[in-house]
C-alpha cells in the first residue's frame, strides 16, 4: 500500500514539473505588453549570457521565406495574427502573450531566401488543458516546444536581421570559448515588444543546451 501511494506521489510530482509555465506578466520586467508571459527558472548569469530552464509549452507557428529577415517575420507574424483574431475552428479570438520567438537557420546566406519560422505561445489557459482551436489555414500549424535549458543573450533595441547575426555571433563565440555544448543548426531570435513600443525594447537570441549547461562564475 505505502509503495503505491508512493508511486502516486512521484507521478504527482511529475506531472506538476512538466505543466507549461505561462503566467502573470507582472512577474517578468521586460514583459510588459501582454497579460501573460513565458516564465522560466534562471540557472545562472554572468556578464555575457544566462542559462535558463524552460517547462514544455504549446505554441501556433507558421513558416514564411525570404532573402530579408524582416519580411518573413512579418508574412508569419500575419498569418498568426490572424489566427488568433479567429482564423480557427472555433472562430475565437485568442489573447496575444509574449514573447515571439523566431527558428532561424544558422546556414542562412544573402544570397539565398532562407525559411524561418514564427511561433506565438498559447495563454496558460491553452497551456493547462482547454482545447486548443486547430487552424483554418494550412500553412499555420500548432507545436510544442519541449523541457529544455536554455542559453540566453539579451539585448535592446530592434530586432533586425543585422542584429540577429551579430548577437547569435557574439554568442555563440562566448559558448565556444567555454567549450558548451549547444545545438549549432538554428538559433531563437525572441522578440517581447510591439512595433509601437520605442524605448526600453528587449530582445534575446537562444541556442538550445546539448547536455549539461556551462555556468562559469560571473566576471
Amino acid at each position: 500500500m505505502m509503495a503505491d501511494l508512493t508511486g502516486i506521489v512521484v507521478l504527482m510530482l511529475l506531472l506538476v514539473a512538466s505543466e507549461a509555465r505561462v503566467g502573470d506578466s507582472t512577474e517578468t520586467s521586460f514583459c510588459t505588453e501582454t497579460k501573460e508571459c513565458l516564465e522560466y527558472d534562471l540557472v545562472c548569469k554572468n556578464e555575457e549570457y544566462e542559462v535558463r530552464h524552460y517547462d514544455s509549452t504549446k505554441w501556433v507557428s507558421a513558416d514564411a521565406q525570404s532573402y530579408f529577415m524582416e519580411v518573413a517575420i512579418n508574412r508569419g507574424f500575419m498569418k498568426l495574427f490572424r489566427y488568433i483574431q479567429g482564423a480557427n475552428d472555433a472562430g475565437v479570438k485568442i489573447d496575444m502573450t509574449a514573447p515571439v520567438i523566431i527558428k532561424t537557420k544558422e546556414d542562412r546566406s544573402v544570397w539565398q531566401q532562407s525559411n524561418y519560422t514564427v511561433s506565438f505561445l498559447f495563454p496558460s489557459r491553452y497551456q493547462n488543458g482547454e482545447a486548443i482551436p486547430k487552424p483554418t489555414e494550412e500553412s499555420v500549424y500548432l507545436t510544442n516546444m519541449p523541457e529544455s535549458h536554455v542559453y540566453v543573450k539579451s539585448y535592446g533595441g530592434w530586432m533586425l536581421d543585422m542584429t540577429s547575426r551579430y548577437y547569435s555571433r557574439h554568442l555563440r563565440e562566448q559558448l565556444d570559448a567555454v567549450q558548451a555544448s549547444y545545438k549549432k543548426d538554428v538559433h531563437y531570435d525572441v522578440g517581447y515588444d510591439s512595433p509601437m513600443k520605442i524605448f526600453n525594447r528587449h530582445n534575446e537570441v537562444w541556442y538550445i543546451v546539448d547536455g549539461k549547461p556551462v555556468c562559469p562564475a560571473a566576471k
